[in-house]
């Protein structure tokens, strides 16, 4: 829709991790060499933790497309409570056959498959994507499964990609000899504001558009509101380009992300940003969501005013924006 008229080749704000699009500011630069580091170093287990949206998997997938012909990967991404049965996953994550319900069964082939590997001079590696919605249980199986050796050398290594509740589990007593594997671990924090504004930059100039489109103030207003979470930033990037190309704006300036971030709070919609349930007391879930909204307007209102005068916008001290004078 507005591609043509930003000179986009394709669109900016995907919200499908994409590694062409991938911009290394310092907390992904670092969460990406940690991945690398424990891959190249044959680490036996790797832990990557980060808020949803923070873009772990665009960094795994930016890993992968670096792997070596000798290094043979197998990805389980679609962890769930009711997960069942381990080896059958890493049965298919690997295109190993997994038509037995026996995990001996299953566990024999798998280590054949390693022992084989190892012999061409592989190295094998499997990633769990999710791996939050893993319990103690399953997670002490991943640990027995890195035990297989052949040589006295450690025939697999673990990646571990997930939410902060992976943090969380880990913690656990029963989970002691799990952790003391663990050789690299790191937690992917948000963008800060100058990064936020060089991340949209880079997305703006990566999908064949000019820097700038973003008003400095829109870029601070969006961190604030998105709380530097990229998929966050991207989904309100993306609508507030059909806003400006509605109203044939050449810059996107924060007044009109305000807009629209107001607009879409307004009709009780998502998807403006970061909404805070924390400490709301509410009896239904429509009193919660219905405070929480509110909640939302109010500090949409005064991040813009903090984004305003910390780009020096005389619109800040004026009240020229919409809503007023804070």
């Amino acid at each position: 829709m507005y591609e043509s008229f930003y000179g986009f080749r394709e669109k900016p704000f995907s919200l499908t991790p994409d590694p062409e699009f991938l911009y290394l500011g310092e907390k992904h630069s670092t969460g990406l060499s940690m991945l690398r580091y424990g891959l190249l170093n044959r680490a036996g287990i790797t832990v990557l933790t980060g808020e949803i949206g923070a873009g772990k998997t665009t960094l795994l997938r930016q890993l992968l497309n670096e792997v070596e012909e000798d290094v043979v990967v197998g990805l389980i991404s679609n962890t769930h409570q009711s997960f069942g049965n381990l080896m059958q996953w890493v049965a298919v994550a690997f295109d190993l056959a997994s038509d037995s319900d026996s995990k001996a069964v299953l566990y024999d082939r798998f280590a054949a498959f390693l022992i084989e590997q190892y012999g061409a001079g592989k190295r094998t590696v499997l990633i769990v994507d999710e791996a939050q919605n893993l319990d103690d249980a399953t997670l002490e199986e991943l640990r027995l499964l890195s035990n297989i050796n052949a040589d006295k050398h450690q025939l697999l290594q673990l990646v571990l990609v997930g939410q902060p509740e992976l943090r969380e589990t880990l913690r656990s007593p029963r989970l002691v000899q799990f952790v003391e594997r663990i050789a690299v671990d790191y937690h992917l924090g948000p963008l800060g504001v100058e990064e936020t504004a060089r991340y949209i930059d880079n997305r703006l100039e990566t999908a064949g558009g000019r820097p700038g489109i973003f008003s400095p103030a829109a870029c601070r207003f969006i961190h604030y509101q998105c709380a530097g979470v990229p998929r966050l930033v991207n989904a309100v990037c993306d609508t507030a380009l059909v806003y400006g190309f509605a109203g044939q704006a050449d810059v996107i300036t924060a007044e009109l992300v305000y807009d629209m971030v107001l607009e879409r709070l307004n009709a009780g919609l998502f998807g403006a940003g970061k909404i805070d349930f924390a400490g709301i007391k509410a009896e239904t879930s429509e009193q919660l969501h219905k405070k929480a909204m509110t909640r939302a307007r109010r500090k949409a209102k005064n991040f813009l005013k903090r984004a305003l005068e910390e780009a020096g916008d005389d619109t800040a001290s004026t009240g020229g924006y919409p809503g007023g004078a804070a």
